[in-house]
């Protein structure tokens, strides 16, 4: 199955904010700018699945339209990991120490009080699981960095917490609106 994975467009917060499973919305231009991006480039006719967080599912909703889509599928396994209460606050704003036990500890630890990396990653593995046994030839996915970051580390096969790490530390270079493609 290939995965035609989709960075949603840029929010609308101040630069250097940990926005994670908050609920923010895009910028009508960019919107614009990416859904049209994708028009041009995304396959027809086959199911597109999206993060229900209004950056995503705003673009997936169009999409659906544009394509059109053989399916439109909302599935909270596909947010973006929860923060907690660094949730909107500036990266610069929070604790050091919090930052560093996070990052010597990134699979357990619970950033903010929220999520862990470990926890996302199992959501992340179900919902692919249940993809897996759709058996579609192809899929849109509309979602978020970490996300993305997760379902391309899921690819090795590793043990849950091993590919939660691999997630953790891979580089975060996946621009908004970039398409990422993973086959399994």
């Amino acid at each position: 199955m290939r995965l035609i994975l989709v960075r949603h467009p840029a929010p609308q917060v101040s630069s250097g904010t940990c926005y994670g499973r908050s609920d923010v919305a895009v910028a009508p231009h960019e919107m614009a700018t990416v859904r049209a991006s994708l028009q041009a480039t995304l396959p027809p006719h086959v199911p597109l699945y999206t993060s229900p967080l209004r950056r995503c599912a705003d673009l997936a909703t169009a999409l659906a339209q544009d394509l059109p889509a053989s399916a439109l599928r909302f599935d909270a396994r596909l947010a973006e990991m929860d923060f907690g209460a660094w949730e909107m606050q500036p990266w610069h704003a929070i604790a050091r120490a919090e930052i560093d036990a996070w990052a010597a500890d990134l699979a357990w630890h619970r950033p903010g009080g929220g999520e862990n990396v470990l926890a996302m990653a199992a959501r992340i593995d179900a919902f692919l699981g249940d993809l897996l046994r759709e058996q579609h030839e192809t899929v849109v996915i509309i979602c978020h960095a970490g996300t993305i970051r997760l379902l391309s580390a899921l690819q090795a096969r590793l043990p849950l917490e091993e590919t939660a790490l691999l997630a953790a530390h891979s580089a975060h270079k996946i621009a908004y609106g970039a398409t990422v493609v993973v086959d399994f």
